[in-house]
């Protein structure tokens, strides 16, 4: 039977917002889901479905009465990616959403392999599922205790009453029904030997009823397989040229009952068969059929009136302890081998200095040389048998034996002569000191695309443990010269720094924004002009609005601490002091690398470091040009989009650490970000963990002395005019895309996106009007204008960001008109000017600031702000944050409020959805805006942007 066609995207979407509800079949196969639409109105057809009106019961009154309507049956398996998609999608109606986790936990279950033979009621063959375990049950009664009641609206007999089926019953029988519809594939007679079990057709097998009974009352849970491998004479005494014969002996378990276990013999000659139940051997020959397909050599047994052992050759038992027994373990079969030889050869790595290397058993207490290229490491192999570790000579006999069965030290050792071999052809040879500290913090190197188990050795040792334990180090004093008390988590922070770079180590301090991240390299910077060998001018690099800022704060923290900016037409390098601060911008530093990769520089600092997250700008290639005794990173944000944002961080702090950017993707990131391993998300965190220190504001002891914090989405509705112009854009623009393709579709994506965001601001932003009449034309401007009203009446102070300029101005002209003193700061904004009216707003002139959420986004000590207003969402939760964060930070004394404009049923609508969904990768990852989203199907994109009421 061919697969049915899959249903379009805009149907799946369609189908989600009706209700659906299981329609069981006999066998349960044959079962189906009907979609109907609780206004009696006509579902979407689908190609693998079929129309017909369906009795359901519906409110009534204090009651429920049954009216027909129109439907659409599709058949179970046809249903699944439907269910799926629709509980993916997570705005469908809640019937819907339910069968799709019904549908969601059906495939687990099949995944697991939980599939019993038995007979429908008709007495045709039918899979169920099972066996069910107390967890399972468990599992079913809560997803039936949450059944909405439109997902069992079929009555059990339309003609009589309205009574409706029980959930638990249903939902059972709905499990029943993937399970029977998903083995059956071309494939599956060829493993069953029949239609029976394994065809779309029903089978008829009532002559099995009595079977089927016992398995339906749970007598009899199935059974599944092992071997016991047994060898002829294995004595201590036999001589070591002696040859034992080997064989497997098949056995029988119970799948419900563990203790449960017969060999094969037993069971087929009726000694063990009565324990078991009647349909022992039913099973066991379709376990075996699937065994032999897994592993040939048991074939001969399907033939034989009594399954019960097979002779091996030499071969066929070194396959066993290899290939052959993982094959074995995919079909459920366990391999059992005599305890009384050993088995096992397993293989690790130590990674220490060379012998005649410097420092082997301590680690170098000062700067980066241990780290540098020529300070190589051996990475040598290790092996050992049943727990004891061989020696090379060892090794090279059971390589020289060629026969899975040695004598070796007095006892008999089984093992693969082929993992042998590979282990003898394994080289010892030199990794480079920063290989070796990644492989010794993860515990794990990879090796022939292979991971490796990894045991360090001297400093690599001890500085894992240093690492690990940074609690047992001495605690860094605070530097005298600081002119400041530090907090606790800024102490701690200090304590971090000071160890991670005296060790040569670069790190980033990801704390939040506002927690005080200057302040503390300041206190860095103090403490290690106290080390002559730490001793050095420190390179500051950031964004143009910090610079005052960060002038400010070392004139005020470091009395007496000579500060100079390397910026504008003057800049320059002459008489640079050992302790000496020195300020520039990303901008200028791309331009004067060269000059600055003159100084010996005794600290580097990236402010923002997420300005360098592209690793191939030229800003990031500049950045890594200049050298130093120390690398730290200074960000809020160290994964905005994907995790190869952190890399190009770590990997400027500390070269090599995370390998190179494809591995790394490979290796971890892909695995990360799509969900799918759960151990690299695990080993990245033991790895990145010494390296990067996050701490939030929510964290307990971090901030406690900050006010509440309260974030609001407001939905606003669209004007007419708005509404209608958002329609027309989107009808021009699909036409367009669906015709185009490439870069050409791509482009065309991000116009439509672009502009339907700038229609929710204000028509007169799309239409680029000279000179707009504004007010009354936008349902943002509106809300915002009731938001100022009441706080500027209270005295607070409120920023209000976009992502538009020119929207800026809209609001900047409208303000004016209505006498609301208001300032403006955008990416065109002097340095000089910004700090002017970073002052005036701190200073309660002027009660409304306006800022460009990029130029404004960072940086920013704006605490006299009691109300943050986003007028349109940027792509990014994570910048968003940031822009709060002007804020929400240290020094703020009162309730902060957070107001987010969201135009209701729009494109903005769903992204605001999006975005809530996007906050569990490194605190916010999202795709990449509109280029993400450009890659959508016509379809999704005209279900994304497609306008569901929300004008007025």
């Amino acid at each position: 039977m061919q697969t049915p066609p899959a249903a379009p995207p805009s149907e799946i979407s369609e189908l989600a917002r009706c209700c659906a509800v299981f329609v069981p079949g006999d066998p349960a196969r044959t079962g189906s889901v009907a979609f109907w639409r609780p206004d009696a109105g006509i579902p979407p057809a689908v190609a693998s479905g079929f129309s017909d009106d369906l009795t359901v019961a519906v409110p009534a009154g204090a009651g429920v009465e049954l009216v027909s309507v129109p439907a659409v049956l599709v058949p179970v398996r046809a249903a699944l990616p439907v269910l799926t998609r629709a509980r993916a999608g997570a705005h469908g109606h809640r019937s819907a959403l339910f069968w799709g986790a019904a549908a969601g936990y059906a495939l687990h279950l099949v995944a697991r392999g939980l599939l019993l033979p038995g007979l429908s009621a008709g007495g045709h063959d039918a899979w169920r599922a099972g066996p069910l375990r107390a967890a399972e049950a468990e599992g079913i009664r809560h997803l039936a205790a949450a059944m909405p009641p439109e997902a069992h609206a079929v009555p059990v007999d339309p003609a009589g009453p309205p009574r409706l089926p029980a959930p638990e019953r249903l939902v059972r029988a709905f499990l029943d029904a993937v399970a029977d519809a998903l083995p059956r594939s071309p494939a599956a007679p060829l493993l069953t030997g029949g239609p029976a079990y394994a065809a779309q057709e029903p089978t008829h097998l009532s002559e099995q009823r009595a079977w089927a009974a016992d398995v339906a009352a749970g007598h009899d849970a199935g059974v599944r397989l092992s071997l016991r491998v047994e060898v002829s004479g294995l004595t201590a005494a036999a001589p070591e040229e002696a040859t034992p014969a080997f064989r497997a002996v098949l056995q029988v378990h119970g799948v419900s009952d563990t203790a449960l276990v017969a060999d094969a013999r037993d069971v087929w000659t009726g000694t063990g068969d009565g324990a078991f139940g009647p349909g022992a051997r039913r099973d066991a020959l379709l376990a075996l059929r699937r065994a032999a397909r897994a592993w040939p050599p048991l074939a001969s047994l399907l033939s034989a009136a009594v399954p019960d052992r097979v002779e091996l050759a030499d071969e066929e038992v070194a396959d066993l302890l290899g290939e052959g027994a993982r094959a074995l373990a995919g079909a459920g079969v366990e391999v059992h081998w005599p305890k009384e030889a050993a088995r096992g050869l397993t293989a690790h790595a130590r990674i220490g200095p060379l012998d005649d290397g410097p420092g082997t058993g301590r680690l170098s207490a000062r700067g980066p040389s241990f780290l540098s290229a020529d300070a190589l490491l051996a990475f040598s192999w290790r092996f050992a048998l049943g727990g004891r570790q061989l020696t090379r000579e060892e090794l090279d006999r059971l390589a020289e034996a060629g026969r899975p069965l040695v004598r070796l030290r007095d006892r008999w050792v089984l093992v693969d002569p082929r993992e042998v071999r590979d282990a003898r052809a394994r080289q010892d040879r030199e990794v480079t000191p920063v290989d070796a500290l990644a492989a010794a913090l993860t515990g794990v190197a990879e090796v022939d695309g292979r991971p490796v188990e990894v045991r360090p050795t001297g400093w690599p040792a001890v500085l894992r443990e240093r690492l690990a334990d940074p609690e047992a180090q001495e605690p860094v004093a605070q530097p005298a010269a600081l002119a400041a008390t530090l907090r606790d988590y800024q102490r701690r922070g200090l304590n971090w720094l000071a160890r991670m770079t005296s060790l040569g180590l670069g790190c980033c301090l990801a704390d939040d924004m506002g927690l005080g991240k200057t302040i503390t390299l300041i206190a860095l910077h103090l403490h290690r002009q106290t080390d002559a060998s730490a001793a050095g001018p420190t390179l500051v690099v950031c964004p143009t609005s910090l610079m005052g800022n960060w002038q400010r704060e070392i004139e005020r923290f470091a009395p007496g601490t000579r500060v100079r900016r390397f910026h504008g037409t003057r800049r320059d390098l002459d008489g640079l002091a050992d302790g000496e601060f020195v300020l520039t911008t990303y901008g200028t530093m791309r331009l004067d690398a060269h000059r600055l990769a003159g100084v010996a520089w005794g600290l580097v600092v990236a402010d923002e470091a997420q300005h360098v997250k592209n690793p191939y700008s030229a800003t990031a290639r500049q950045l890594r040009s200049i050298g130093a005794r120390a690398r730290v990173a200074l960000t809020g944000t160290p994964v905005e989009n994907d995790l190869s944002e952190l890399w190009a961080i770590l990997d400027w702090t500390t070269p090599g650490l995370l390998g190179r950017l494809g591995t790394f993707r490979r290796r971890y990131a892909d695995a990360v970000e799509g969900g799918r391993d759960p151990a690299a998300a695990e080993r990245l965190a033991r790895l990145v963990r010494p390296f990067l220190l996050r701490r939030r504001k929510s964290d307990p002891g971090i901030a406690p002395e900050l006010p509440p914090k309260t974030e609001t989405d407001h939905p606003v509705s669209l004007t007419g005019e708005q509404a209608a112009l958002y329609e027309a854009v989107v009808r021009e623009a699909l036409a367009g895309i669906s015709g185009a393709d490439g870069m050409a579709r791509r482009g065309l994506v991000v116009k439509l996106l672009t502009g339907l965001k700038q229609i929710c601001n204000h028509p007169a932003q799309y239409l680029k009007e000279e000179r707009p009449r504004i007010a009354g034309r936008s349902g943002k401007l509106e809300l915002l204008d009731e938001l100022l009203g009441t706080a500027v009446s209270e005295g607070a102070g409120v920023l209000v960001f976009t992502q538009y300029v020119r929207m800026a101005r809209l609001l900047e002209r409208h303000l004016a008109a209505r006498g609301v003193p208001c300032l403006f700061l955008h990416g065109g904004t002097p340095a000089t000017e910004r700090e002017t009216l970073v002052r005036r707003f701190q200073d309660g002139e002027v009660p409304v600031f306006l800022l460009s959420l990029k130029a404004a986004g960072t940086g920013l000590n704006l605490t006299r702000a009691e109300h943050v207003v986003h007028y349109d969402r940027w792509w990014n939760p994570a910048v968003e944050a940031q822009a709060t964060d002007r804020a929400y930070r240290i020094g703020q004394t009162r309730p902060v409020q957070v107001h987010r404009l969201i135009a209701e049923g729009t494109v903005e609508d769903r992204i605001a959805g999006l975005l809530s969904r996007k906050r569990e990768l490194a605190d916010a990852v999202l795709g990449s805006g509109e280029a993400a989203l450009a890659e959508l199907t016509d379809a999704e994109l005209a279900e994304l942007v497609e306008l569901r009421g929300g004008a007025r």
